[in-house]
């Protein structure tokens, strides 16, 4: 018998919003993640997203790798198109898919060790070519499902659950995506909703590759006092949980920060985390500005979040590829698949050339 079927009974009275579908229409299964986990937050600021924007379910494709972040889509939008991938390859099959049908709206979601990791090369590749998604990293800086072992955003310096020190340099993956050519890019708080959700909708509403890199603490894991993830640092007092593999259930971390302010947020171990929130008249349109701003704040020991770099004009990779209107699914084998005198002509033309 399985107790996590949610009940099929819905109130009447339910709010619709525009199309006439409530706030249960854009759930699925009931998560099997820790209670408390960060990762719960942000699927819940994903719904209430997709809620508020008045989008048809069936019109998203949600596609995830390897990893507890990359159980998410099964959180959320149940009537929606999902595929999960093998481990880091998410963006090449979100980039297929989006090829194949252009018409629908395109979520990735991955984690730390799923885009940082092995996933790095096909994260970069998908921006830089301007795929139209929304790609939401859950990072946490810790494999969650192999029992907490560092990722490549682990902070320098910080300790594992085994007590070993992380001697690399971490992979900050804000100022990556604004490398590669990301036209829009975000870093937020899972617990922070009153950001995360407009980015969510700002970040589906771009034309173009859209990044939102969401700190999402680990409350098993990565509770290491002092890590911008936070670690744990206190072993003495969960070493022998650990061991039995008992994670007591949590409150979900909420915060209501101000713009322009910094603020600590304590961890479920008692770390501090801390995280400032972008003015109301920062200019994210300005590239440069926005990896020194990172830079700048990055070494007084701050996490940036909000909007951080949008280009008001971007280009995705069917405008690059000259692509038609028509979805490549809907196109028949006589347009997909020419006879060899279509062949013979493209090569007359280049001999004529």
């Amino acid at each position: 018998m399985s107790y996590l079927a949610k009940p099929k009974f819905r109130h009447p009275n339910l709010e619709q919003n525009a199309l006439g579908f409530t706030h249960r229409d854009y759930e699925g299964a009931i998560s099997t993640l820790c209670a408390g986990c960060g990762h719960d937050s942000i699927s819940a600021s994903l719904i209430q997203a997709c809620f508020e924007l008045d989008i048809e379910p069936h019109r998203v494709a949600k596609l995830s790798g390897i990893g507890c972040s990359s159980k998410t889509p099964d959180y959320l939008l149940g009537q929606s198109h999902g595929f999960n991938s093998v481990h880091g390859r998410m963006p090449s099959v979100l980039t297929g898919a989006n090829l194949a049908n252009r018409d629908l709206i395109y979520l990735g979601v991955s984690g730390d060790g799923d885009s940082a990791s092995i996933g790095i090369g096909q994260f970069v590749h998908a921006i830089r070519r301007g795929v139209n998604m929304l790609y939401v990293c859950e990072n946490n800086g810790v494999y969650g499902l192999t029992k907490g072992q560092f990722s490549a955003t682990a902070d320098n310096g910080s300790k594992s659950k085994g007590g070993a020190t992380n001697m690399d340099s971490p992979i900050d993956l804000v100022s990556l995506a604004l490398i590669a050519g990301a036209t829009f890019v975000g870093r937020s708080f899972s617990g922070d909703k009153t950001q995360l959700i407009p980015l969510i909708k700002a970040g589906i509403a771009h034309g173009g590759a859209a990044v939102i890199d969401v700190i999402s603490p680990c409350i098993a894991f990565n509770n290491h006092a002092g890590s911008t993830k936070s670690f744990d640092f206190v072993r003495e007092h969960n070493e022998a949980v650990n061991r039995l593999d008992f994670m007591e259930g949590r409150e979900a971390i909420k915060l209501d920060q101000a713009p322009g302010t910094s603020q600590d947020v304590m961890q479920h171990d008692g770390s501090i985390i801390r995280l400032h929130k972008i003015r109301d008249d920062y200019d994210p349109r300005d590239k440069v500005k926005a990896m020194n701003y990172l830079q700048q704040r990055h070494a007084d020991g701050e996490l940036v979040t909000g909007l951080l770099y949008v280009n008001t004009d971007p280009r995705d990779l069917h405008t690059s590829l000259n692509t038609v209107k028509t979805p490549l699914n809907r196109l028949g084998t006589d347009v997909l698949c020419p006879k060899s005198s279509a062949l013979a002509a493209i090569n007359a033309d280049y001999r004529a050339g």
